[in-house]
């Protein structure tokens, strides 16, 4: 079987949750990535991706040159390590409806990130369970479009509520 240190990317850019949500996708657009993590120092505390980005901000009509990292980001990140196997990895992917997870160490310090790019590309005998796995990512969620159907506001952020 693969482990997870034979697949991912090495190197990865982080953030900061100080950061602006602008140079996250700035940084984005640089890369031709779709997510970053976000450290503190060399430590996960978080992801972001450009759907965070469009829904928690830009749908908001929150200022992207004002608004923090540590405002829309995912905080709860299901997370790898590097001696973990692709079968196991690309279950969990499934499960959460995921594309790619980060890799750390025992101290939850940023090591790399895995995609199922990376294990589709990388790792030829696991084909079957890479296209089983998209398969599950990419179900339909049922959301709740009621308000949108009606011509209703989206919800209102915190911080949005007490200005207004």
């Amino acid at each position: 079987m693969t482990a997870v240190a034979d697949v991912m990317t090495r190197g990865v850019r982080s953030m900061a949750p100080q950061d602006t949500l602008l140079k996250a996708a700035q940084a984005m657009e640089e890369l031709n990535v779709g997510a970053i993590p976000v450290c503190e120092g060399d430590r996960l505390v978080g992801m972001v991706t450009d759907r965070d980005i469009v829904v928690r901000c830009v749908a908001r009509e929150l200022d992207a040159k004002a608004c923090k990292l540590a405002d829309i980001m995912s905080g709860h990140v299901h997370t790898v390590r590097e001696n973990d196997e692709i079968s196991e990895v690309l279950h969990e992917m499934a499960g959460a409806q995921i594309r790619r997870m980060p890799v750390v160490d025992k101290q939850d310090h940023l090591v790399g990130i895995v995609s199922l790019g990376d294990i589709a590309v990388k790792s030829p005998e696991e084909q079957d369970d890479v296209a089983l796995s998209l398969s599950d990512i990419s179900s339909p969620a049922h959301p709740d479009r009621s308000q949108a159907s009606q011509g209703g506001e989206l919800p209102k952020t915190p911080t949005q509520a007490q200005t207004n």
